[in-house]
């Protein structure tokens, strides 16, 4: 059931290149994270045009392939052509997809998480002390997650889809490169489930959009340094402040590198220093364990983001992904469009290959 208001108006090849947006399933996490920012940046920008509309639920998710890209200061890879069509479908949440949350954001902590300060700084000491083997540049990162996404139809409800297998076996080398990875799907809602290539059009270099473990390393581990040096290396993406895209930055990090310790715990002592970061007290991953949240949001934005972490160990085990939008009212209304946890990483030698040992 649509909302009372039409969606905005897509350009007519939109549904034409809808036909290949299984595409979107099959990029390597890196290439998540940079779609993602597109699309969240042209949703950000429709909303500062006051293109939104005021259906009685949330406004319509709207992007168009043609949307400009996220610029940094570092060589960065253009997207994959493929999964452009992602971004052109107009999604309208509705009260019976997505799982709606009405009311404001995350609640207030509990005492035992009493600041996200503290919080973090917890995440940071653990996080010196993971056991990390190096990664060579011939070598390949895999992580295996389960995920369930939005499998919503063009002018439809956001509505998630079945819970999913994805591997994916991340190429070290620093480039320049083409070829990314290898991904491989199981489970309903798997579009391609044997095991492929995950090929970018242009050439794709280590770093932000690249993590290796070998770059990782070369980053500083004094929280100051290192934060200025993401500060100095970041650009704001659309109404989105620097704060958002250096947080949503090291997230993307977090979820599918492997880094050494000293770097992890920079990292989390950086977004420490984040205006705006809160902690939720219970999150829920894919796989459904329970623990608590680290998110922000900018005031006004289309998204919100969680990361999630048990609650004894400390350690990292996904996020979940929310649209944001407004009631009649103004009472703010959060549907879940995105959700998966991390089951496994580890180093191996060849695509296909699934590791005997768990890093971290």
């Amino acid at each position: 059931m649509k909302a009372d208001n039409a969606p905005a108006t897509v350009p007519a090849e939109a549904e034409e290149l809808l036909a290949a947006s299984a595409a979107w399933d099959h990029l390597s996490p890196s290439r998540h994270r940079h779609l993602k920012d597109v699309l969240m940046r042209r949703i950000d920008q429709d909303l500062a045009r006051g293109t939104r509309t005021t259906a009685t639920t949330t406004p319509p998710m709207v992007a168009t392939a043609a949307a400009p890209q996220r610029r940094r200061r570092q060589p960065r890879p253009m997207m994959v052509l493929p999964v452009a069509a992602a971004l052109t479908a107009v999604l309208v949440v509705t009260a019976s997809g997505g799982g709606h949350t009405p009311g404001h954001f995350p609640a207030a902590p509990p005492a035992h998480y009493n600041s996200a300060s503290a919080t973090l700084s917890r995440i940071a000491a653990v996080a010196m002390t993971g056991n990390v083997t190096p990664v060579k540049d011939d070598q390949l990162v895999y992580v295996e997650t389960l995920t369930r996404g939005n499998k919503g139809a063009f002018g439809g409800q956001v509505r998630l889809g079945a819970l999913h297998k994805q591997e994916y076996w991340t190429v070290q080398r620093p480039g320049p490169m083409t070829e990314e990875g290898w991904i491989r799907e199981s489970g309903k809602d798997a579009v391609m489930p044997g095991l492929g290539p995950m090929v970018a059009t242009s050439p794709v270099y280590a770093g932000l959009d690249h993590p290796t473990y070998k770059w990782l390393a070369t980053l500083p581990t004094d929280p100051e340094a290192l934060r200025a040096l993401l500060y100095a290396e970041t650009e704001p993406w659309g109404t989105s402040s620097l704060d958002e895209t250096v947080f949503s930055n090291i997230g993307g990090m977090l979820s599918t590198a492997i880094m050494p310790p000293a770097t992890a715990s920079a990292l989390y002592q950086v977004v420490e220093k984040i205006p705006g970061v809160r902690v939720v007290p219970d999150a829920v991953d894919a796989a459904g364990r329970h623990g608590f949240g680290i998110t922000r949001h900018d005031p006004g934005a289309a998204t919100r983001d969680t990361w999630i972490f048990d609650k004894a160990t400390l350690t990292y085990l996904g996020s979940r992904s929310y649209m944001i939008g407004h009631q009649g009212d103004g009472t703010a209304v959060e549907t879940l469009y995105g959700v998966n946890a991390v089951m496994r990483r580890g180093v191996v030698d060849r695509p296909g290959e699934v590791p005997a040992s768990v890093e971290g």
